[in-house]
C-alpha cells in the first residue's frame, strides 16, 4: 500500500510502536489509546484492508494473525481470565484504519460486546 496507510508506515519503520511480538509476517504492538489494561493491535505486515479480505486472499496468513494473537494473550498473562479478540470491519463495524487489525483486550473484566443494545 502507499504511504497513506498507518499501518503500512509502523511496518516499514517509519512511524514508531511499542511492539510486543513480531514475526515473518505479522506484527502486534499496544494500541496508543488503550480501552483496557491490555489492549494490543496484530497485524499482518502484508496489506489488507479488512478481515474478509484477509481471509479470502491469505487464509494461512490469517491464520498467522490469530496464532500470534494467542501467543501475546499468553505473552500477556491473559489465557487465565480470558480476554477478547475483535476486528471491526467497514463503517458499520467502526473500522477507522483500512488495514486489517485485531484489537486483543484483556487484563480486566470487559463487560458486554456492544456499548449499547441495538436489536
Amino acid at each position: 500500500m502507499g504511504s497513506d496507510c498507518l499501518f503500512c508506515r509502523i511496518v516499514a519503520g517509519e512511524i514508531p510502536a511499542t511492539v510486543v511480538r513480531e514475526t515473518p509476517r505479522t506484527l502486534a504492538f499496544r494500541d496508543i489509546a488503550p480501552k483496557a489494561p491490555v489492549h494490543v493491535l496484530v497485524i499482518p505486515k502484508e496489506h489488507y484492508a479488512d478481515v474478509a479480505t484477509l481471509a479470502e486472499g491469505d487464509p494461512a496468513l490469517a491464520g498467522e494473525v490469530l496464532a500470534t494473537a494467542a501467543a501475546v494473550a499468553e505473552d500477556e498473562g491473559l489465557l487465565g481470565d480470558g480476554f477478547r479478540l475483535m476486528f471491526n470491519t467497514g463503517a458499520y463495524g467502526g473500522q477507522e484504519v483500512f488495514h486489517v487489525h485485531g484489537h486483543l483486550f484483556g487484563g480486566a473484566p470487559l463487560g458486554p460486546m456492544l456499548a449499547r443494545d441495538l436489536a
